[in-house]
């Protein structure tokens, strides 16, 4: 799944993609609103708030705000960074090493929470996690030309019921493919949530660890394995 790019992705690959992307993003992003009362991917809410709280005065609220925007940018950059210089040493498996990134910066975090003080894992782990999910939804923005983003659902569930009304219509040039991906997308959000917040209830902060396992296992190991199993790590010279 994180091998081929673009154009040359199946529609069923990117299907499986969003689903388990989107399931970690919406577990990891309801269990810190449930925890810390922050959405760590939901930057139309997070400027929203900024918003609201510059209008208000509130300067403390409105620098939080502020900070997990700037962490979900910097994250993006940091994984277009490291996807640009993979591409230009013709590294295939450079979204896998991103993905395999994220996910053992998610255990670091979810090993260093339980030395952390109150008020610095109320500030540290939503920054963090805004960091993490902003870094995974470029790599997956990246790998299959915007067609999936994982970590927000505002454009998706738009797309959603324009498609709903041009099945209804029965137009001729509905893509009922494309909305499939985003009807997935968006329940895998859904469930994941749902999962993520129960799971926090469970186990705490461990949630962290799950997370960052179900990334390695699920995609970056294989990713990475199969690229070496099959001797195909690098790109073909560009013409």
């Amino acid at each position: 799944m994180l091998i081929q790019e673009g154009d040359a992705r199946t529609p069923q690959t990117d299907e499986r993609l969003a689903w388990t992307f989107a399931a970690v993003a919406g577990a990891l992003n309801a269990a810190g609103f449930y925890a810390f009362g922050f959405y760590s991917s939901n930057m139309t809410g997070n400027v929203s708030a900024l918003a609201d709280h510059l209008g208000i005065g509130e300067g403390r609220l409105a620098l939080q705000a502020l900070a997990l925007v700037a962490a979900f940018v910097t994250g993006a950059m940091l994984a277009t960074l490291l996807t640009n210089a993979g591409r230009r040493r013709r590294l295939r498996g450079v979204y896998a090493y991103s993905i395999f990134a994220e996910a053992v910066l998610l255990a670091v975090l979810g090993v260093a929470e339980p030395w952390l003080t109150a008020s610095g894992r109320g500030t540290l782990l939503p920054l963090c996690l805004s960091f993490l999910l902003g870094l995974q939804n470029a790599t997956v923005t990246q790998i299959t030309n915007a067609r999936v983003r994982t970590t927000h659902v505002t454009g998706m569930v738009t797309d959603i019921g324009i498609g709903l009304a041009n099945l209804l219509e029965r137009h001729p040039t509905i893509a009922r493919g494309k909305l499939r991906l985003h009807v997935v997308t968006v329940v895998a959000f859904l469930l994941g949530g749902i999962c993520g917040v129960l799971a926090y209830r469970l186990i705490g902060t461990s949630l962290l660890l799950l997370a960052a396992a179900a990334l390695l296992m699920m995609l970056a190991l294989p990713g990475i394995t199969s690229l070496r199993r099959d001797g195909i790590a690098r790109m073909p010279p560009m013409s």
